[in-house]
C-alpha cells in the first residue's frame, strides 16, 4: 500500500484514485501497484491533498481585470513621452519599414525618396 495518510485528500480526489486504480486492475496490474499508480496520477494532476487555507490564493476576476486595465494605462502613459518618429528611431528602421510608415501617413513623393529623405520627411510630419 502507498505510504502517507489519505485524510487530506478531497472526496473527489479519492473517487478519482479509486476509478484509476480499478482501471489499472482491469488491465491486469496487481492491486498494490494499481493503487500506487492511481495515487501518483492524482498527485501529479492535482498537486496532492488539500492545501491549507481552503481554495488557495486565487485572485478574484474583478481584481485581475483592474490590474490589467491599470497596467495598460501605465504603458500608454509611458509611451506618450516617447515620439515614435524621433530621428534616431526612424534611422534605425529599414527603408521598407519607412516606406510602410510613409504610405500609412500618405506622404507624397515617397516612391522616389531615398532612406535619408524618408527619415527627414517622416521626422517633419511628427
Amino acid at each position: 500500500m502507498p505510504r502517507g495518510d489519505k485524510d487530506k485528500y478531497t472526496d473527489k480526489q479519492k473517487r478519482k484514485a479509486e476509478h484509476i486504480e480499478q482501471s489499472y486492475e482491469d488491465k491486469g496490474v496487481g492491486k498494490d501497484e494499481a493503487e500506487a499508480r492511481a495515487w501518483a496520477t492524482v498527485n501529479k494532476q492535482s498537486g496532492g491533498g488539500e492545501k491549507p487555507g481552503g481554495s488557495g490564493s486565487k485572485t478574484p476576476s474583478r481584481e485581475k481585470k483592474t490590474a490589467r486595465t491599470d497596467s495598460a494605462k501605465r504603458a500608454a502613459e509611458s509611451r506618450q513621452g516617447h515620439s515614435r518618429t524621433s530621428r534616431a528611431s526612424l534611422e534605425s528602421q529599414s527603408k521598407e519599414s519607412l516606406m510602410k510608415e510613409a504610405r500609412s501617413k500618405d506622404l507624397k513623393g515617397r516612391s522616389t525618396m531615398n532612406k535619408a529623405q524618408l527619415v527627414e520627411a517622416l521626422h517633419k510630419l511628427g
